[in-house]
C-alpha cells in the first residue's frame, strides 16, 4: 500500500499525497473519503508513534505509547486506483481526530487509536452505515497512554533501529520529560 489515499476517481495518482489522513469529524462528507469509509476499511497495527512538540523555535521528538506496552490499532481507510497503463495502486490513510488530555500539550490532533473490543467491529465490511461507524472515532483514553522525548535520530528515515525509541531526557535528563 502506498501512504497517501488515492480515491479510485482520481485523475492522477499526485492527489493521495495530499490524504495521508483523514479528519474523523469530516471523514463523511469528503467524496475522497466517503466509500471507502463505507467499504474499505483497514486497522494498522503500532506499538508507538511519533509527534514533535514545539517549544518556542524548538520541536522536540516525543514516541506516544500505551502505559501497558501492548501494540494497538490506527483506524484507517484503504482504496485501489489504475493508473492510465491499467495498473492497480493500492493506497491508505489514518483517520485523526482531536487530541486527548496526553497529546494535547504536544499536537492538537492524533491518530484514531480503537479499543480492543471495537477492532473487530471496524473490520466487519457488512457494517456501512456512516454515522455508527464515525460514532466509534475518537480520542482514546488518555490514562492508559504516556509519551516521552526520544533523540532527534527519529527525525531521518534512515535510522531505523531500537534507538530511535529510547528514552532521553530534556536537558539531558535521562527520562525526565515525561508527559
Amino acid at each position: 500500500m502506498r501512504w497517501g489515499l488515492k480515491p479510485s476517481w482520481a485523475k492522477d495518482k499526485s492527489m493521495g499525497s495530499r490524504m495521508i489522513n483523514a479528519r474523523a469529524e469530516t471523514v463523511v462528507e469528503k467524496p475522497s473519503f466517503g466509500n471507502a469509509l463505507r467499504r474499505r476499511r483497514c486497522l494498522f497495527l503500532a506499538d508507538g508513534f511519533y509527534e514533535w512538540q514545539k517549544v518556542g523555535k524548538q520541536r522536540i521528538p516525543m514516541r506516544i505509547v500505551m502505559r501497558s506496552s501492548e501494540p494497538f490499532a490506527f483506524a484507517g481507510l484503504w482504496e485501489t486506483w489504475r493508473d492510465p497503463q491499467g495498473d492497480v495502486n493500492p493506497s491508505c490513510t489514518i483517520i485523526t481526530t482531536s487530541a486527548n488530555d496526553t497529546l494535547s500539550p504536544i499536537h492538537n490532533r492524533m491518530p484514531v487509536i480503537l479499543p480492543h473490543d471495537l477492532e473487530a467491529f471496524w473490520l466487519d465490511d457488512s457494517v456501512t452505515d456512516p454515522e455508527v461507524l464515525t460514532s466509534v472515532l475518537t480520542p482514546y483514553d488518555d490514562g492508559a497512554m504516556e509519551a516521552y522525548e526520544v533523540s532527534t535520530l527519529v527525525n531521518s528515515a534512515r535510522n531505523d533501529g531500537s534507538e530511535v525509541m529510547e528514552r532521553v531526557g530534556y536537558e539531558g535528563k535521562e527520562n525526565a520529560y515525561v508527559l
